[in-house]
């Protein structure tokens, strides 16, 4: 890795949230998508960027991921570290084919260690303990914290951990991209291992148009349908 992918990757994971008014995102931006799978429209899903927010009496950024289809439902709560966006919980609740399961991730970041809890609906539960190298991510904590940064360049390298595999993340370059019915050029990063490949838009937005990998399911990609702004969103949690 060269002095500057390493530079760019320690800008990325430790820029200040004091610096969130300048952020292309709001308190209640909500990006809407149509997941697809071999082509063909499986569910829809929304990437919302709930501000801040209270669990246990911490305070914390919260960004709530949801999709849902004919077979499957996932709700993500990302309690994100307010300076830096890395990870301290996920709540997840997930039904996939009628299998309920609701796990919550702890994050403790000065150890290394991700906690990962689940419970199998009211019959079971089980603890893993997963050793990582920090800092760890979560690939939608690090999609805002990317577009803090403003506009992808061509051959930025960033360094992912994510709890369950290590990625390495490029801008790879610019293609054209049909988005929302209108033509627009768009900046692709791939990871290695092939895992994810993102788009983004070039404006001062930044927004990811599409995402392929996040979901988990075989040749499935979320695709920008569009972006609301709620005035008003409840999202303050006091739990």
């Amino acid at each position: 890795m060269t002095k500057f992918s390493l530079f760019l990757t320690a800008v990325l994971l430790f820029t200040p949230m004091a610096a969130q008014a300048q952020a292309p995102f709001t308190k209640g931006e909500v990006i809407h998508y149509n997941v697809k799978q071999m082509g063909i429209k499986a569910g829809e899903a929304t990437l919302k960027f709930a501000g801040d927010t209270y669990r246990d009496g911490q305070k914390y950024t919260l960004v709530i991921f949801t999709a849902r289809g004919f077979a499957f439902f996932d709700e993500e709560r990302i309690f994100l570290d307010m300076a830096t966006l890395l990870p301290k919980i996920v709540m997840r609740d997930l039904n996939i084919s009628g299998k309920k399961e609701n796990i919550m991730e702890e994050y403790f970041q000065d150890k290394g260690l991700v906690r990962v809890t689940k419970m199998l609906g009211d019959q079971s539960s089980s603890v893993v303990e997963l050793k990582k190298k920090g800092p760890i991510e979560n690939i939608y904590g690090f999609l805002y914290r990317l577009r803090m940064k403003g506009p992808v360049a061509i051959g930025m390298k960033m360094d992912l951990n994510l709890p369950t595999v290590n990625i390495v993340l490029e801008a790879k370059k610019e293609v054209p991209l049909e988005v929302a019915g209108q033509r627009v050029t768009a900046v692709m990063l791939k990871s290695v291992p092939d895992k994810y490949t993102l788009w983004f838009d070039k404006t001062e937005k930044v927004l990811p148009l599409r995402i392929a990998g996040a979901l988990g399911f075989s040749n499935t990609v979320m695709t920008f349908v569009r972006v609301d702004y709620e005035k008003e969103a409840a999202f303050s949690e006091k739990e």
